[in-house]
Parts: structure tokens; C-alpha cells; sequence
């Protein structure tokens, strides 16, 4: 994740960040080989093509691009996040890519020193979406794409508040999601084109998500509750239904891309 003004929450970036480290990166909807097929798709990721994974995490996103890209350099805050992303790399046999600890508001690379910009699940833990936009489109070179893929917050305002509280008091690191419409917002107002959008679901078991999210003590069965309260009207916009005695809910996800502009 990204720098802040606000230590305390780069405090909860790292802290929830290094213990997900595995349990993140070890999570199946996480490492959903098609959802990732659809994120390299969507930037258009070729055997020329240099690639930057903003808030990389573990480096599941940059190895999937490895695989096509020339290279893959990937920046993540979280130190533990950094050293689980290198040593997948060695697990899948990748040796184009390099990884770095560092924040990403500003982004410590020079103007147009990449050809695609990526970021995956990382916008609704930034407190300033539109600055860490900027920045990727800074570091992007003319013609390159800069891609954002994420999950959606409902776009009923009712729902997106239910939403919001419960994600975050599932993890404090979270700032708050996006909908589609402002995310379009986002790229509209650095200056890209209408980007391309795909679409996607990511399910999840609770019980699972709750195991890999560490909330706060004492919040599991408060979060359970509004879950269940939640199942007869879809308060939260979620889809949560209960499969097989086990609570299951959906992320709308998607990934926009857009080229940088030949001219500013």
C-alpha cells in the first residue's frame, strides 16, 4: 500500500499486510488463474512490454505478467509482502522480475519508465486514489496502459455504507471501495480516454476471508451478525447466501484500462 499522512494507517497497512502475507497469497479467489488471464488481457501484455505492479503484495499479479512481459518490477510497502513476492518468483522459475519496499505515493520511478501500470486490489486501501492514479499514468509512457482492477462498491448509497462498515471492521486497513461510476471518475479526471472495463466475481466463504483478515479482536461476531442480518434484503449489495451451512458472499470486481494520451 501507499504512503499516508495518516501514520496510524500506514501503521494498519503493514500490520494487517504482514500477517496476511501467506494466508493472502495462499487464498484460491486470490490466485484465480482466470481472473488473472483477464487482468493481462485487459492490458493488452506483450513479449516488449515493461510492467509495474503498484502495491504489488505477494506478486501473484506480477508473475502473471511476468510470464508474457519482458519485465516485471513490483512496489509494496509492507516488507513481508515484498519477501513472499520473491520467493513465488523462484517457486514458478521467473527471473524478470524484480521486487522493491517502498511507497507509491510518489511513485520512485522516472517519467514514462514503464509501458503498462497495474494495480489489483489495492484502490480501496488508498486514502487518495486519485494522487496514486496520477502517479501511474506519470510513470506510464504515451501510448502505454495504466490499469486498475478492483472490487466495486454497490452502487445503491444504502448498500455501499452497509458495505463499508463491515469491511472496515474486517480490516482496518481498508479506506473505503469505489463505485464503478467513480472509478471512471478517477481515470476521467487524469486525463485518459474512457477506459476499456472487465468484469468479473470473486466468491468467498466468511469464515475463510475472516481467517486470512485478522479483525480487530472481539469484532468476528460482530461482523457475522451484520452478515446474517443482512441475508433476507442484501443490505450490503453482496449477494450473501448460505451454501451447504456456510455463509458466501460476492465482490464485484473490475479491471479498467486505459492508454496514456500521446499528448498531455
Amino acid at each position: 500500500m501507499g504512503r499516508t499522512d495518516d501514520p496510524s494507517h500506514l501503521e494498519a497497512v503493514v500490520d494487517q499486510f504482514s500477517r496476511q502475507a501467506i494466508p493472502f497469497s495462499t487464498a484460491a479467489p486470490i490466485r484465480d488463474q482466470r481472473a488473472l488471464r483477464l487482468l493481462v488481457e485487459a492490458a493488452a501484455a506483450g513479449p516488449d512490454d515493461t510492467v509495474l505492479d503498484v502495491a504489488c503484495g505477494p506478486g501473484i499479479v506480477a508473475c502473471a505478467f511476468a510470464r508474457v512481459a519482458r519485465h516485471v518490477t513490483g512496489i509494496d510497502v509492507t516488507p513481508a509482502m515484498i519477501e513472499r513476492a520473491e520467493a513465488l518468483a523462484v517457486e514458478a522459475g521467473l527471473s524478470n522480475l524484480s521486487f522493491q519496499i517502498g511507497d507509491v505515493l510518489p511513485l520512485p520511478f522516472n517519467d514514462a519508465a514503464f509501458s503498462i501500470v497495474v494495480s489489483r486490489f489495492a484502490f480501496h486501501h488508498f486514502p487518495d486514489p486519485a494522487a496514486i492514479l496520477e502517479e501511474m499514468r506519470r510513470v506510464c509512457r504515451r501510448g502505454g496502459r495504466v490499469v486498475v482492477a478492483d472490487l466495486m462498491a454497490p452502487p445503491d448509497p444504502t448498500k455501499a455504507r452497509a458495505f463499508h462498515q463491515m469491511e472496515v471492521l474486517r480490516d482496518r486497513s481498508h479506506v473505503r471501495a469505489l463505485t464503478l461510476d467513480e472509478l471512471r471518475g478517477l481515470y476521467r479526471e487524469a486525463g485518459f480516454p474512457s477506459p476499456a472495463e472487465m468484469f468479473w466475481r470473486m466468491d468467498v466463504d466468511v469464515e475463510g476471508l475472516l481467517e486470512r483478515s485478522f479483525p480487530e479482536p472481539g469484532s468476528e461476531p460482530v461482523i457475522r451478525r451484520m452478515l446474517e442480518d443482512s441475508l433476507a434484503d442484501d443490505a450490503m449489495g453482496l449477494d450473501l447466501r448460505r451454501e451447504e451451512g456456510r455463509l458466501r458472499f460476492t465482490y464485484a470486481i473490475v479491471a479498467l484500462s486505459a492508454p496514456v494520451p500521446a499528448k498531455a
